[in-house]
C-alpha cells in the first residue's frame, strides 16, 4: 500500500491509499477520484512530509477538535478518515469483489436477471451515472479500494 496526499481544486488536502502508484495514475485516470470534502474530481498529489513517529515517551497529547464552523486541523480530519476507512473495511468483508463487471452486474441484480447480494468494484463515472438514472442503488465507495489480484 501507498498513501498520498491529495489536494482538490477547492484547496482541501486529504490522505489516500493506493495499492501502487500505478494503481493511483489508472484510478486517477479513470476519474475514481475524489475530494471526500467538496467531491471535487479535480485532484492532484499535494507535496507530503515524511511520517516518522515519535518516540513512544514524546508523543504529544491528542488534538481537540476545532470549534464548530472553523475547519479543523489536519490530525482530526485524518483520524476521521481512518475511522471512515476501518468502517468500509468492515463492511467489505461481507461483500463480493467483482472488478470492472460492477456496472453489468448491478444493472443485472436490479432487473432480477442475477441473485441479490452484496458486491463491490469499479465503475467509469459514466457508468455509475447510467446506473443512477436507471435507479439502480449505487454508492461511491469513499476510501479507494485495492483490487485483490493487485493485493500482496
Amino acid at each position: 500500500m501507498i498513501v498520498f496526499d491529495l489536494k482538490c481544486a477547492g484547496g482541501h488536502v486529504f490522505e489516500a491509499w493506493f495499492g501502487s502508484s500505478a494503481a493511483w495514475e489508472a484510478q486517477h485516470a479513470a476519474g475514481l477520484v475524489a475530494c471526500p470534502i467538496c467531491g471535487d474530481g479535480d485532484v492532484a498529489k499535494a507535496v507530503m512530509a515524511p511520517n516518522v513517529a515519535a518516540k513512544g515517551n514524546q508523543r504529544t497529547a491528542p488534538v481537540v477538535p476545532a470549534p464548530s464552523g472553523e475547519t479543523p486541523p489536519p490530525e482530526v480530519i485524518k483520524a476521521a478518515m481512518e475511522m471512515i476507512a476501518a468502517a468500509q473495511t468492515k463492511m467489505l468483508e461481507t461483500s463480493q469483489w467483482v472488478g470492472t463487471a460492477f456496472a453489468d452486474k448491478a444493472r443485472a441484480m436490479h432487473l432480477g436477471e442475477a441473485p441479490a447480494e452484496q458486491i463491490h468494484g469499479q465503475a467509469t463515472a459514466e457508468q455509475a451515472q447510467e446506473l443512477i438514472e436507471e435507479g439502480v442503488p449505487v454508492a461511491p465507495l469513499l476510501v479507494p479500494v485495492v483490487p485483490p489480484e493487485q493485493c500482496n
